[in-house]
C-alpha cells in the first residue's frame, strides 16, 4: 500500500470538535395494502398536511411516504426519532403498511399511480405540476422507487483545522463540501456494494419494457451479482440528464451548469409542451424543471426560504451540508437503516472531507468513477470484479479493504470523541462484507428468496408485515404520540392558511417563480 500523509492527524488537536457534526435523515417508503399492492388512497389525514408537515410528506408518488428526522448529535438519538415517526405512521395507517425495499410493490397500470396532491395552494400545486413533469419524462414506475437520504454536516471550525481556503466562512464551507463530494464520487462504488439491497424486482416493474434482467422465478427478475438495481441504468436514467454533467470542482461552475440546465429548452420536451387540455403538464421544457430534478447520487444543500430557488440559496450563503441518495432501504431492518450503517456513513463522510480530494480533469468530469459506481450496481458481487483506479485495474476486495483500512482512524476518532465504540463496530461490519460477500444484503436477499421459495413480491410482503408488527407491538410514550399529533394537526391549518393567503393565479405565479431564477454568482466567493 502506498504511503500517504496521514491527514486524520490534522483534527487530533482538536478533536472533541467533532462533537459537531449532525446528521438527518428522509426515508422514503411506498404505502401498499394488505396483499402488497400500491395504495390508490390519499396521503391519510392523520398524518397531516403533506405540504407542511416537517416530519411526514410525500416524495412523487401521493403513496410514497417520506419520513423525516431533525438533526440529530448522535446517531443514536437519530435513529431514536427515526423509529418513533416510523411507529407512529405505522400505528395510522388503517389496512395499510410501509413497503419495506427500495424497488416498488405490485404497480398498477401507468395511468393508476397516484401523482402527490399538495392542495390548491400555488406552492402546492407548484410542487404538483412538477411530479406531472416527472410523470411525462420518465414515467410514473420510476416515481415508486424509494431510498434513504442521509444529510450531514461538519461543524465550522473543521474548514480551519483541515487549512481549507476562502476569504469567508461561506467560501470555505463550500470549497471544503465540494472536496468532501469529490472524494465521496471516487468512492462510492462501495456504498453500492455494501449497502446495495435491490438486487431483484417484480415483473411489473417492467411492464413488457425491453430490459436486460434475468428470470429468478416467475413474478421475479434479478441480475445474479447485482448490489443495486435501484441505483443502475434501470432506475434512475434518463437520456437528457446522462448529457448533463455538473463540476465539482468549484462552487461557480457547478452553479453555472445546474443553471444552464434549468433554463435550457430540451427539444423532447418542448414536444410535449407545458399544457394539455388547458392543464398544466409540466412547469418548464427545459433540461431540468428546477434544481431538483437532477438525479445525483449526492447534492451539496443549503436550507431555502418559502419560493427560493435552491441555487439562489446556494450562491448568496454557500454550501451548508451534503446530502447523500444512494443508499437502499435496508429491508432487515424496521426503519430501513440500522445504526451501524448511520455510523460508517458518519466515518466514511469525514474521511471523504478530510483525504486529500484533487480536482477532476476533463471539465470537471470522472468518467472511471462513474463507471465504477454503475459496474458495483450491476455486477459487484461477481467473482474477481475489476474496478479502474487512476487508469489502472484493481480488484473491487483488494481496493475495498485498503479503504477500509484508511476510514479506520477516522472510526476511532469518533468513538473517542464521542465515548462509545459504535463506529468501530460498524467499520467491522463492513469489512466482513468486504472479505465475505454472502454477507453483503444484496447477497443476502437472494439466499432468503432461494431458501424461502417466495417469489420478490411474497418475501418482501412478508418482510413488511413483519417489520409493522414489530413498529406497532408497543404503544409510544403519549407525549411522542402528542407531539406529533399536534404537529400534523397544525400543519393541516398551515395549509389552510397558505391557501387562503392567496392572491394570484398559479400562472403568474409560475410566471413570477422562473422569473426569480438569476444566474447565481457566489458574492462571498473570492474575487478572481
Amino acid at each position: 500500500m502506498n504511503q500517504r500523509p496521514e491527514r486524520h492527524m490534522l483534527l487530533h488537536p482538536k478533536a472533541a470538535v467533532l462533537q459537531g457534526i449532525m446528521r438527518g435523515i428522509e426515508k422514503e417508503g411506498l404505502r401498499v395494502d394488505l396483499n402488497g399492492a400500491l395504495a390508490r388512497t390519499p396521503h391519510p389525514q392523520q398524518l397531516g398536511s403533506a405540504l407542511t408537515n416537517p416530519k411526514i410528506t410525500t416524495d412523487y408518488s401521493e403513496a410514497l411516504l417520506e419520513l423525516i428526522t431533525g438533526v440529530h448529535g448522535s446517531v443514536e438519538s437519530l435513529l431514536g426519532e427515526l423509529e418513533d415517526i416510523h411507529r407512529f405512521v405505522a400505528g395510522k395507517l388503517q389496512g395499510e403498511l410501509i413497503w419495506n425495499q427500495s424497488m416498488p410493490a405490485l404497480l398498477p397500470g401507468e395511468a393508476d399511480i397516484p401523482i402527490g396532491w399538495y392542495g390548491t395552494s400555488n406552492t402546492g400545486m407548484l410542487k404538483h405540476v412538477y411530479r406531472r413533469g416527472l410523470a411525462e419524462r420518465y414515467g410514473k414506475a420510476m416515481q415508486c422507487i424509494a431510498g434513504v437520504h442521509y444529510n450531514f454536516s461538519l461543524p465550522d471550525e473543521v474548514w480551519a483545522l483541515l487549512g481549507t481556503e476562502g476569504n469567508s466562512i461561506e467560501e470555505q464551507r463550500s470549497k471544503g463540501y465540494l472536496a468532501l463530494i469529490r472524494n465521496f464520487t471516487r468512492y462510492s462504488w462501495l456504498l453500492m456494494y455494501l449497502f446495495g439491497a435491490s438486487p431483484a424486482i417484480s415483473t411489473s416493474f417492467v411492464k413488457g419494457q425491453p430490459h436486460q434482467l434475468e428470470r429468478f422465478d416467475d413474478d421475479t427478475l434479478y441480475l445474479p451479482y447485482a448490489t443495486s438495481l435501484r441505483m443502475s441504468d434501470l432506475g434512475y436514467n434518463n437520456k437528457a440528464q446522462s448529457e448533463l454533467q455538473l463540476c465539482y470542482n468549484d462552487i461557480e461552475t457547478f452553479l453555472k451548469r445546474l443553471h444552464d440546465a434549468v433554463t435550457t429548452p430540451w427539444p423532447a420536451y418542448e414536444a410535449i409542451g407545458t399544457h394539455r387540455n388547458g392543464e398544466w403538464i409540466q412547469l418548464n421544457t427545459n433540461l431540468l424543471q428546477i434544481e431538483n430534478e437532477y438525479y445525483s447520487s449526492i447534492r451539496p444543500k443549503r436550507s431555502v426560504e418559502r419560493g427560493e430557488r435552491p441555487s439562489t440559496a446556494l450562491a448568496a450563503r454557500g454550501v451548508q451540508y451534503i446530502e447523500v441518495r444512494c443508499l437502499d432501504i435496508d429491508p432487515f431492518c424496521p426503519v430501513g437503516i440500522p445504526d451501524t450503517t448511520s455510523a460508517f456513513m458518519d466515518a466514511f463522510l469525514l474521511f471523504c472531507a478530510v483525504e486529500d480530494s484533487p480536482f477532476f480533469p476533463n471539465n470537471g468530469f470522472c468518467r472511471d468513477s462513474n463507471d465504477n459506481f454503475g459496474i458495483v450496481s450491476k455486477r459487484g458481487r461477481e467473482p474477481g470484479l475489476k474496478l479502474v483506479r487512476q487508469n489502472q485495474p484493481i480488484g473491487l476486495q483488494d481496493w475495498g479493504r485498503e479503504l477500509i483500512e484508511r476510514i479506520a482512524p477516522y472510526a476511532e476518532l469518533l468513538d473517542t470523541v464521542n465515548n462509545t465504540t459504535l463506529h468501530t463496530r460498524a467499520l467491522g461490519v463492513q469489512a466482513q462484507k468486504v472479505n465475505h460477500v454472502e454477507e453483503t444484503p444484496s447477497a443476502r436477499l437472494l439466499a432468503e428468496l432461494r431458501a424461502s421459495g417466495r417469489t420478490f413480491h411474497d418475501y418482501t410482503l412478508s418482510q413488511s408485515l413483519a417489520h409493522h408488527q414489530t413498529l406497532t407491538a408497543t404503544p409510544l410514550p403519549p407525549e411522542t404520540v402528542a407531539s406529533l399529533e399536534r404537529t400534523a394537526t397544525e400543519s393541516l391549518a398551515e395549509q389552510l392558511a397558505i391557501e387562503n393567503s392567496d392572491t394570484e393565479s398559479f400562472d403568474t405565479y409560475a410566471a413570477k417563480y422562473h422569473a426569480a431564477l438569476h444566474a447565481p454568482v457566489p458574492s462571498w466567493a473570492t474575487a478572481q
